[in-house]
């Protein structure tokens, strides 16, 4: 998803009962079971929820965990968990989706489940007392956020289980809530089978449905004759095992649906036909199977796609189609496709081309895309609610009336387009729990956009075509951005934390920013070579699986060799909310001039006679000057004694110091331990001028790069390199307002 309106891209538009975990639904459901004799078979041991505050685990999983590395030899790209079959029929006018939906999913563990839990996603848009509207009001009340468009009448949104059968046998269910939510709360349901499905085998369900679509409010919904199907369908929860993401024992991780919080599925076959007016597009995850079929003014179409873990698609009129395609090293021909409405019809080739350089650009440094699709959607008008998100192989984009070379445009496009596809990999192949671990996806995500960007030397140019003409065009690269939208001063909430528990929708955004400026210093301080072979390898490893923030920090040790580096950033930023801020405090300096007082000559004292003293002093002073006309203040003939005082108001960091003298000559060393304070003493010909820290700019993670410089005459030159990022983004925006 598209970071939220407290983001970078925000700033840049301006310029049953409430259960314990898991336990108490499956204990209250066997309460009136008589007990068992003694030589009865053991009870039923109920499968626990996945902890309601569960964050990124520091344990690494297991080398066999979700099956363990694919080496490409397997019948199945991925360990197919689940299979989908689902016909659905969109009614246009009422923005409504009936659907039948046969269910398969096999049960990896090692005992039997007697029952299951589903996601019903869009039961969070059905009244304000859903756990969505509830975080909502609080996580919003002193930020800004997307999802805050409020719903009316005829506008709200839920999914209606209309009957749930196994082999015949009609099921009950009922509404849980894993996380501890309002009793009002509906997205997450327990099916109590009739038949326990045992260890290592298979479930197979047949399930009615309506899913009646919100207006678009976020990730999903409904404008005008636009349908974004999304979070649509009944779609089961993640059983893990022991050794995978920190579990310890078999659990259901099956979260409600909250606020900020995105999805986290198996991986399995999705085999979908979607009837819809025959005067709408249609466009979705997968490959289209034949031609559509249309009759009585409806038209059908089928799709399937095996080894992601979900599904969407887009029925909307009047809508344009641009297609393309892409091949490289390793991967299939992928057929590449824009739906856009006409008003957008200028965005069309720019999402086109920033997808196939997407393509190229995440296949050559973490591996090869292995679909055959890709699909990009243009929101319309007044649907940019809808507007970046993605799913496997399918992507929601942002619409543009006119895209100018150079200007803001340009760069929001192609960013957005990058953003969503790059989801592909952190959130499609590399299918960590966004719900529980939003950095492993939003935030890697994020930095390799910024290193895609970079790569191509593609800064954000902050000035329109109007502004360009009148010789406004500030720029500001992507990193520099995301540090100064990062929220490095004030970090409230760990990096691994989950996306519920955040202090603020604010807070919550950082995670993209912040994620990407700690990524990008640890990649100064391990190498670019070597942080991108250890995200390939990251890749190879863990696509198709579920890899959680310590199998990444382990990846990044195994290849890096330097765990102590891995180990600090991880311990700092992802389990912690350390701040860095590292400053100049003083330079003072004095020449080394001949002591004054009495002193011992040849056995005896002499009487200190200073004013003698003063008088050589002077007379060496003009005999230098004399003889060197253009020499700099600061130099003379006496040795210069400097000091130079930095403070660590955070935590410790490895910095670069760099002293530059009065004749011109500059002098670096370390400042590599775990003080608070240093001094650092100079003595020679020249005094100290200026003292800097970082002076490569290496270190975005500190707070406040403007005390990283300090001179002893006035001189801004190296505050000046920081400040100018700011300076850009000031004046692109005021010079927006001028325009307004």
């Amino acid at each position: 998803m598209k970071p939220i309106v407290t983001g970078w891209l925000g700033v840049l538009a301006l310029c049953g009962a409430v259960a314990m975990p898991g336990l108490l639904h499956a204990q209250v459901a066997q309460a009136a079971a008589p007990a068992p004799a003694a030589s009865a078979a053991p009870a039923y041991t109920p499968i626990p929820f996945a902890p309601a505050n569960a964050a990124a685990p520091r344990t690494a999983s297991a080398p066999n965990a979700w099956g363990g590395p694919r080496t490409g030899t397997e019948p199945t790209l991925s360990d197919r968990v689940v299979d989908y079959r689902i016909d659905a029929a969109l009614d246009a006018a009422k923005h409504a989706v009936s659907g039948k939906e046969q269910l398969t999913w096999r049960n990896r563990s090692d005992r039997e489940v007697r029952s299951i839990y589903v996601h019903l996603y869009l039961n969070a848009f059905q009244n304000e007392g859903s756990t969505f509207f509830t975080e909502r009001e609080v996580l919003t009340a002193h930020s800004g956020s997307r999802g805050e468009a409020k719903l009316e009448k005829g506008q709200w949104g839920w999914i209606d289980l209309k009957q749930v059968s196994q082999n015949g046998s009609a099921l009950k269910w009922s509404f849980v809530h894993p996380d501890g939510g309002p009793k009002t709360d509906q997205t997450v349901a327990r099916i109590d089978l009739a038949q326990p499905v045992p260890a290592g085998g298979t479930l197979t369900l047949d399930i009615d449905f309506l899913s009646q679509l919100p207006r678009v409010v976020e990730r999903t919904g409904w404008w005008g004759d636009f349908n974004l199907v999304a979070q649509w369908f009944p779609k089961i929860g993640v059983l893990e095992l022991p050794g995978e993401r920190g579990a310890t024992q078999v659990r259901w991780n099956v979260h409600e649906f909250h606020f900020n919080s995105e999805f986290y599925a198996d991986f399995g076959r999705f085999d979908v036909t979607m009837t819809v007016p025959s005067d709408y597009t249609v466009g979705a995850v997968g490959e289209q199977q034949g031609a559509p079929v249309t009759a009585n003014g409806k038209t059908t179409y089928h799709y399937v796609q095996g080894d992601v873990h979900d599904f969407a698609w887009v029925a909307a009129k009047g809508y344009k189609v641009l297609d393309g395609s892409w091949q490289g090293p390793g991967s299939p021909k992928v057929a590449v496709r824009v739906l856009y409405p006409p008003e957008y019809a200028a965005s069309a080739q720019p999402v086109l081309k920033a997808s196939t350089d997407s393509l190229s650009y995440f296949s050559d440094t973490l591996g090869p895309y292995p679909y055959r699709t890709l699909t990009a959607v243009v929101p319309p008008y007044n649907a940019s609610e809808a507007g970046g998100m993605e799913y496997p192989t399918f992507f929601t984009a942002e619409g543009y009336k006119e895209v100018t070379p150079g200007t803001l445009s340009q760069y929001a496009i192609d960013f957005v387009t990058i953003h969503e596809f790059g989801h592909g990999y952190f959130y499609g192949l590399l299918a960590s729990n966004e719900f529980e671990e939003p950095m492993l996806d939003e935030g890697l995500n994020e930095y390799w956009d910024q290193r895609m960007l970079r790569a191509r030397d593609q800064g954000i140019d902050l000035t329109t075509p109007g502004l360009r003409r009148l010789g406004l065009a500030p720029s500001i690269s992507g990193f520099a951005m995301e540090r100064l939208t990062a929220g490095l001063k004030h970090p409230y909430d760990p990096l691994g934390e989950n996306a519920w528990d955040r202090y603020s929708s604010s807070s919550y955004g950082t995670v993209y920013a912040r994620t990407a400026t700690a990524m990008h210093d640890l990649e100064e301080r391990l190498g670019k070579d070597v942080t991108e072979r250890a995200f390939r390898e990251y890749y190879r490893r863990w696509h198709f699986r579920h890899p959680s923030a310590a199998d990444l920090r382990a990846t990044l040790i195994d290849v890096s060799g330097d765990a102590r580096t891995v180990n600090e950033v991880f311990d700092q930023y992802v389990y912690g909310t350390a701040r860095i801020d590292d400053r100049i405090a003083s330079i003072d300096s004095e020449e080394v001039l001949p002591p004054a007082g009495s002193m011992i000559v040849n056995g005896k004292h002499t009487d200190g006679d200073s004013k003698a003293l003063d008088e050589q002093v002077d007379k060496q002073r003009k005999d230098w000057a004399k003889a060197h006309p253009n020499a700099k203040p600061g130099t003379g003939p006496f040795p210069w004694h400097s000091t130079v005082s930095v403070v660590r108001d955070g935590a410790p960091v490895p910095q670069t110091l760099r002293v530059t003298f009065a004749d011109g000559s500059h002098q670096e060393l370390r400042w590599n331990d775990d003080r608070r304070w240093a001094r650092f003493d100079f003595t020679g010909p020249a005094k100290v001028v200026s003292a800097e820290l970082d002076p490569r700019q290496k270190i975005y993670l500190d707070a406040d790069k403007l005390n990283d410089s300090r001179t002893t005459e006035p001189d801004g030159s190296a505050s000046r390199r920081w400040s100018a990022d700011f300076a850009a983004l000031v004046q692109a925006f005021f010079s927006l307002l001028v325009s307004l």
